[in-house]
């Protein structure tokens, strides 16, 4: 059942990945809409289910927190690398490194994968809660195929890569889901997963995505695609819950 569950999620991501794929002409609306889906996903989605999961505190910070931050300059830290590594090689500095784009592809790919443990997991508890939490999966998968897509292609990534990285997010909630079969993560382990993406998904979405959609078109309908993106995950939560 989890795992024909999982197919819904399949199918989401794969819708979110073709909606991004077709608006390219919108490029800007593109990238706001993402930046506000990222956002919303971590501070409305990632980090209450991370601390929710991860209670424990180090210091008198929740280790969730503490993995937050963590992520955010760990994603930082690797962008700045690679962007020494280009210069070193004579390119700009300052162009974004198509690696960078395929390292957060791979890390949606990753947590659609925990996504779809989740779904596994919930309905080895009951039905109704795994038909609760696959319900929510498969809603915000939508923006997870969106911005996997998203994401890969603006860092100048081809479109058979981008293509490639999005059916890979789509098949992860189904191996996700069939891999409860032969085991289960513990919950405060999850958590502070969740902790650790969500950092680096505020990092992708604050210091490339928005910069970015902003950068040639400062329209007022940008930032109301961003302010979209964050009330449609927000509805996505509420409905979920």
């Amino acid at each position: 059942m989890a795992v024909l569950v999982a197919l819904g999620a399949f199918l989401m991501t794969l819708a979110g990945g073709w909606t991004a794929q077709r608006v390219t002409d919108r490029r800007h609306l593109v990238l706001g809409l993402a930046g506000g889906l990222m956002l919303g996903v971590v501070g409305l989605d990632l980090l209450p289910e991370a601390l929710e999961a991860a209670g424990t505190e180090v210091f008198g910070v929740p280790e969730a927190l503490l993995l937050f931050v963590a992520g955010f300059l760990l994603a930082h830290l690797v962008e700045r690398l690679l962007a020494a590594r280009r210069a070193a090689h004579g390119a700009d500095e300052h162009a974004r490194a198509p690696e960078v784009g395929l390292t957060a592809a791979a890390a949606m790919v990753g947590h659609s994968a925990m996504d779809g443990v989740a779904i596994g997991a919930a309905f080895q508890i009951g039905g109704g809660m795994g038909a609760a939490v696959a319900m929510a999966v498969i809603a915000h998968d939508f923006a997870d195929g969106f911005n996997t897509y998203t994401l890969t292609s603006l860092y100048g990534n081809a479109r058979r890569r981008a293509v490639a990285m999005l059916v890979a997010d789509a098949c992860a909630p189904v191996l996700g889901a069939a891999s409860t079969l032969f085991f289960t993560i513990p919950e405060q382990a999850l958590g502070a997963y969740l902790g650790l993406f969500g950092g680096v998904l505020l990092y992708l979405a604050a210091a490339e995505i928005l910069p970015e959609a902003h950068h040639d078109h400062p329209a007022r309908s940008t930032l109301l695609c961003t302010v979209a993106g964050a009330g449609f995950i927000w509805l996505v939560v509420g409905i979920a819950e």
